[in-house]
């Protein structure tokens, strides 16, 4: 199996130095590595020197510079229309360093033939599991990671895959079958949720969702964005644009439940923000939640390149 992974960068050179050099590494041998660097000309050089300097990596590896910064879900898609011969794509966040055996792993469980997508074990330094794929809660528009805070080292949750609605943008493997039938990524999110939404319509397209639990991925989270801050850190980007898009993809995939959500997160925004004293992001969030109900998309206009 021919995979390609795709890894999408802004500006973050030492991240994607650190995940190649953890690549060289994997020991599935057949797979290719397509970078888009978001960042502009001088972080694409940037990022094509480095290649150029790390010998340890023998797959071959493509640097393309987008046009712009397309966000995360149009950073994918080029990195998939570049490498459109795969037998598979391995969409994987630069903020992260896989074991030597995920991508094999993660091949296996896609080569069963009973799924067209496959998650993996996303863990932490301290050994805590971050997810292993999700849940996503149509009512609250609220995304649950599953397994979460667990041990790493601890089996995964028995009715694990019958509980998948969604997969880890940071680490998930995508058959060509998945997306011969949904399409791609949508690119009018521009950062958060859109994995979340792709595998909600491939999952109303009839195809099903796999988790190759033995399969690890360590991921500093949120180094670009500054997701990965407590609540009262955060900065306006990752606050706007998660309440933004939870509305989006209601409208996109619940559009009967956009009525009750729209108002039921307006209400959690409070709750949540104000318990943490995190005054300014409630400012934030409510931009990014009228931005919602006005069903605006793409990159907001004043975010820069």
């Amino acid at each position: 199996m021919h995979v390609a992974v795709c890894i999408v960068g802004f500006r973050n050179l030492h991240d994607i130095q650190n995940c190649l050099k953890a690549l060289a590494h994997t020991r599935h041998a057949d797979f290719e590595v397509v970078i888009c660097e978001n960042g502009g000309e001088a972080a694409c050089d940037a990022v094509r020197a480095a290649v150029a300097a790390t010998g340890e990596l023998t797959a071959p590896v493509s640097v393309r510079c987008a046009p712009g910064n397309l966000g995360y879900a149009g950073g994918v898609n080029l990195c998939m229309d570049h490498a459109a011969s795969a037998d598979a794509w391995w969409i994987l966040n630069p903020d992260t360093l896989p074991d030597p055996e995920a991508l094999g792993r993660m091949c296996a469980r896609l080569a069963a033939g009973d799924c067209h997508a496959v998650g993996c074990t996303i863990h932490s330094a301290d050994g805590l599991v971050g997810s292993r794929g999700g849940h996503w809660n149509p009512w609250l528009a609220r995304a649950i990671a599953l397994d979460n805070g667990r041990s790493v080292d601890a089996p995964a949750s028995p009715d694990l895959e019958p509980r998948l609605s969604y997969l880890s943008g940071a680490s998930m493997l995508v058959g060509r079958a998945f997306v011969e039938r949904v399409g791609k990524m949508r690119e009018d999110y521009f950062l958060y949720g859109e994995e979340v939404e792709w595998c909600l319509r491939g999952l109303a397209s009839g195809l099903r969702l796999g988790m190759a639990a033995d399969a690890g991925v360590l991921h500093h989270q949120g180094t670009t964005t500054g997701a990965g801050k407590r609540l009262s850190e955060r900065g306006r980007l990752p606050v706007f644009l998660d309440e933004r898009n939870k509305l989006l993809m209601t409208r996109d995939c619940s559009p009967a439940l956009l009525p009750v959500v729209t108002f039921g997160a307006l209400a959690m925004l409070f709750l949540r923000f104000a318990r943490r004293g995190a005054w300014a992001q409630i400012g934030y969030a409510l931009q990014g939640w009228w931005s919602g109900v006005r069903n605006q998309r793409g990159k907001p206009a004043w975010v820069g390149d």
